[in-house]
């Protein structure tokens, strides 16, 4: 389902935990999956730098929209909006999101103190992607 609402975003710079070379599928040091840390949630982490979010207590600052290819490239991170985020488990829709210590979208049984959005569509399982409303504060 396709959502007509903008999403906002700013435009931060990796840190190591969010730069990381994926390459294009199936060449020569190209990683398997090819995901890397896009649609996870990310925090601050210097100025200018964003990072994954690897605590249930880290102030989420939004969802990486973009891979990184390495440290200090372009981050685009959607604060605002409906964005996709990558599931930690089957989550309902309408469930209050939280993120987990590996920057994916939990329900408020497995999350963090701070709910980050609401589940527009239900997550069948672990990794499956879930469009959620930001509510990034």
């Amino acid at each position: 389902m396709a959502y007509e609402e903008t999403l906002r975003s700013l435009t931060l710079n990796a840190d190591s935990s969010v730069g990381i070379y994926t390459g294009v599928p199936g060449t020569a040091g190209a990683t398997n999956p090819n995901n890397g840390k896009q649609y996870t949630f990310v925090k601050i982490t210097g100025a200018h730098q964003c990072g994954l979010a690897s605590a249930v207590t880290d102030d989420v600052v939004g969802v990486l929209q973009n891979k990184p290819q390495g440290v200090g490239h372009a981050c685009t991170v959607g604060y605002q909006g409906v964005s996709k985020v990558r599931a930690a488990k089957a989550i309902a829709a309408g469930a209050a999101v939280y993120s987990t210590a590996a920057g994916l979208a939990t329900d408020a049984s497995g999350g963090g103190a701070t709910k980050i959005g609401i589940a527009l569509l239900a997550a069948g399982a672990a990794d499956d992607l879930v469009p959620v409303l930001l509510r990034v504060n």
